[in-house]
């Protein structure tokens, strides 16, 4: 089963819970959402959300980034959800997945979980 993080190279948590996969031996597909070629849909947000366990997507939105992108503490679960599809910065990185699992890896370690 393939193991998928959820990558942002210029976060220094996200290279090193990368490093901690590789560490542990998993070579996992390595996608950078914040390229364009490669960001996430509002379907694929709403599956990482069910496969974290019905989670809001609040539960890996970046809060400090949310006010200054128009969500406030009202906004929908669906605002959240387009907001972050339309502006991958506000998405908490790294994030593990496999299978029917997902993790965000705050901390790091928390990405072993899934190995």
């Amino acid at each position: 089963m393939t193991y998928t993080i959820l990558h942002n190279p210029n976060c220094s948590t996200s290279r090193k819970g990368l490093d901690m996969l590789k560490e542990a031996g998993v070579e996992p597909e390595v996608r950078k959402y914040m390229n364009a070629t490669e960001r996430l849909s509002v379907e694929e947000l709403k599956d990482i959300a069910k496969k974290m366990g019905g989670v809001s997507p609040r539960a890996f939105l970046r809060a400090k980034d949310a006010p200054a992108a128009g969500i406030d503490a009202d906004a929908s679960d669906e605002a959240v959800f387009e907001a972050m599809a339309e502006n991958p910065k506000l998405i908490q990185r790294p994030i593990g997945i496999k299978g029917k699992k997902a993790v965000l890896g705050r901390p790091p370690e928390d990405l072993l979980k899934l190995v």
